[in-house]
């Protein structure tokens, strides 16, 4: 069952371990996704917490020296994605713990990457 609101259990998971561990960590709850326009599913973020869940390049050059106009990175898809090839669909693994990203511990709420329902070409 999906939790009523991930935003909030992913805080209340990133409390647990950081008063348990004293280690700042970010939380991604995800879930299934299927895509338009592609066959097969990825996992997605429903839910975080202490991580941004979007990397701006709006503003910088890209290795052509071309300015980006409108290049945002949603990490934490990514990152829901990387860890569903760890816990696989069936296998009962609730966990997953990704090393390697650097990331600036804040305040986050999976709304930041979420369309508005004017913005949303499928609603």
């Amino acid at each position: 069952m999906l939790p009523d609101d991930p935003d909030k259990s992913a805080r209340k998971i990133r409390n647990d371990i950081i008063s348990r561990t004293n280690v700042s960590v970010g939380v991604v709850i995800s879930d299934t996704f299927g895509r338009p326009f592609r066959k097969g599913q990825v996992n997605i973020a429903i839910g975080v917490a202490g991580v941004d869940p979007i990397k701006s390049y709006i503003g910088k050059t890209d290795m052509y020296g071309n300015v980006l106009r409108v290049t945002e990175i949603a990490i934490v898809d990514e990152i829901a994605s990387a860890a569903e090839l760890v816990m696989g669909k069936s296998s009962r693994v609730p966990i997953t713990i990704v090393r390697g990203y650097e990331f600036s511990s804040h305040d986050s709420s999976i709304s930041k990457i979420t369309r508005s329902k004017k913005d949303d070409l499928f609603r």
